[in-house]
């Protein structure tokens, strides 16, 4: 109580002995009391009547916003109420209402401030979802758009992709076109060049035979020459062993057997003296044979020391029958230890009879420059080195000349003058001496003579 008389007091003390408390005297702008004109004037003249009916309106209006919840219209009752109070000097009651007044009136303060606050932040979630919907919007549109220019960028390259394999196509096809001309010209050319090598095989068979059938005929005299000596002896001691059958035959009739059995010893000494001379002979004939046959192409052991030795003899006799002014010494120099070797021996027989034919022929022509100290000499040798065996020919000749030394094994080159040869010897000579696995070269040196050397294998 004493508190409660202490404010009205302050209150008192406060406003004087004013009508009514500061800015009471107005009404509540929008405030429905239906009460028109109520301010402070109006209040003084009002009965008691009116006064008590606009309580009850002004209390009937507060519980309505009560039931309503009202919070203006709450606060403009008590504000029109805390008024009448202190118009009337009603100063605690005035005091309740102004309490209650500043209550709503907080609590609508409040409400709009938590309103605003709401809003404000509702407005932040919303532009904070507006910003993140914009970020999402912009990253699904650049997305789409990263989307898009990949599809671009694919199509685009499908597009090239495609003009390229049509181009590839395109010289595929114009190629293929001109492989197919090219491919029908290669073979009608082909066609051209194989009739062209039947023809040369031909031709080269031809000639082969042409040189084969020309070192048959330089050999001819040699031949002749060679089977004359062996057939020499057959006569001669075909006659001796006539002669000797008469003596034996006088022997038995006076009964002198001893002188018999010594001529009969005779007659079987010339027979094997006469089978000796025939098989030389026949060995001659053999050997002519073979080399005017076709090779065999068979490798077979081959004792290449007589088989030099014989085409030595024979080529040069054969020389010696062309040209009886000719004469020259010829040497051999024979490795005992070599035995036989597997070659084809038409082939290798050719080889040597063609180095020894040059040989003689080189010698021979040297002679002719009628030097009196020059003797004309021509060697066979054979050695066998390791798993090989060198057979070397070599002359006192005039050599052979630096600018054709790298050409004497090519085809149809000769230095001999026009009609005396082929130009097909040395290379045919090669090219046996490479199908035997062997080499041959040449050593020379001009105005002093040269040395081909044969390499062959033993096995």
């Amino acid at each position: 109580m004493d508190s409660l008389q202490k404010i009205l007091k302050t209150i008192k003390a406060k406003f004087g002995n004013k009508t009514a408390i500061p800015g009471f005297d107005k009404g509540i702008p929008g405030l429905d009391t239906d009460i028109p004109g109520l301010d402070s004037n109006s209040i003084k003249v009002f009965t008691q009547k009116q006064l008590k009916e606009v309580f009850e309106r002004l209390n009937k209006g507060l519980s309505t916003a009560k039931a309503t919840g009202d919070l203006k219209k709450l606060q403009g009752g008590y504000y029109d109420l805390t008024k009448l109070d202190s118009t009337t000097g009603n100063y605690k009651q005035a005091y309740e209402h102004y309490k209650l007044y500043t209550l709503y009136r907080d609590s609508l303060i409040k409400e709009e401030t938590e309103r605003k606050d709401l809003q404000a932040r509702m407005q932040f979630e919303f532009d904070k979802k507006q910003a993140v919907a914009k970020a999402e919007q912009e990253k699904k549109d650049a997305e789409q758009r990263r989307i898009k220019n990949i599809q671009y960028f694919t199509i685009g390259t499908l597009i090239f992709l495609l003009v390229v394999i049509l181009l590839i196509a395109s010289i595929q096809w114009r190629n293929n076109n001109q492989k197919k001309k090219a491919n029908t010209l290669l073979q009608k050319q082909k066609e051209t060049v194989e009739d062209t090598l039947t023809e040369l095989k031909s031709t080269q068979a031809q000639l082969i035979h042409s040189e084969k059938m020309a070192s048959l005929g330089e050999l001819t005299a040699g031949i002749a020459h060679e089977i004359q000596n062996p057939l020499n002896f057959v006569n001669n001691f075909s006659e001796v062993n006539k002669e000797l059958l008469g003596e034996m035959k006088d022997e038995i009739e006076k009964g002198r057997f001893d002188e018999v059995k010594i001529l009969a010893n005779d007659v079987i000494d010339n027979e094997e003296k006469i089978n000796h001379h025939g098989k030389r002979a026949d060995a001659i004939v053999k050997g002519m044979l073979q080399h005017s046959r076709s090779s065999s192409g068979v490798k077979e052991p081959t004792d290449i020391n007589a088989l030099a030795d014989e085409y030595l003899r024979l080529a040069y006799h054969g020389l010696r029958a062309k040209d009886k002014s000719f004469n020259a010494t010829f040497k051999t120099d024979f490795d005992e230890t070599i035995g036989s070797i597997n070659i084809i021996p038409q082939d290798i027989g050719r080889v040597i009879l063609n180095l020894l034919t040059n040989a003689f022929y080189v010698v021979n022509e040297k002679s002719k420059m009628k030097n009196e100290k020059y003797e004309p000499a021509v060697s066979v040798s054979t050695k066998k080195i390791n798993n090989k065996v060198e057979i070397k020919v070599s002359d006192n000749g005039g050599g052979i000349p630096q600018k054709v030394l790298d050409k004497i094994f090519q085809p149809f080159f000769t230095t001999k003058p026009t009609g005396q040869g082929t130009g097909l010897g040395l290379s045919l000579s090669y090219d046996i001496v490479k199908a035997h696995g062997g080499e041959i070269k040449v050593e020379t040196k001009e105005r002093e003579g040269s040395e081909f050397i044969i390499s062959l294998p033993v096995a």
